[in-house]
């Protein structure tokens, strides 16, 4: 008997923790993160005038060939100069990408 609990606990924690790591990207949220962080030097959105010149517009990143969600998250969690390392979470990064993606 109390080897069946403590199976049955184990199966509710797993379920638990499998339901929390596959929360989908939220592209909302990314767009928020993106005025916030990004905004000074890429064109982020369709209402936004200007960004710098030495930073592509999420627009133009959207479009390029075989990038995806995945691609971009995975860049976005990498230091990779001229960027600063924003020190995004895996959640942040994943709602970052997807709202690029969504800029196709």
């Amino acid at each position: 008997m109390k080897r069946t609990i403590v199976a049955l606990a184990s199966l509710v924690i797993l379920v638990a923790a499998a339901g929390q790591s596959a929360r989908a990207a939220d592209a909302y949220q990314g767009g928020v993160l993106a005025k916030r962080w990004c905004a000074a030097c890429h064109v982020v959105s369709t209402d936004q005038k200007r960004g710098s010149t030495q930073a592509p517009p999420f627009s133009e990143i959207a479009k390029k060939p075989g990038l995806t969600a995945a691609s971009i998250a995975l860049f976005l969690l990498r230091p990779h100069p001229p960027m600063p390392d924003m020190d995004l979470s895996r959640t942040e990064a994943g709602d970052l990408a997807a709202y690029i993606e969504s800029q196709k």
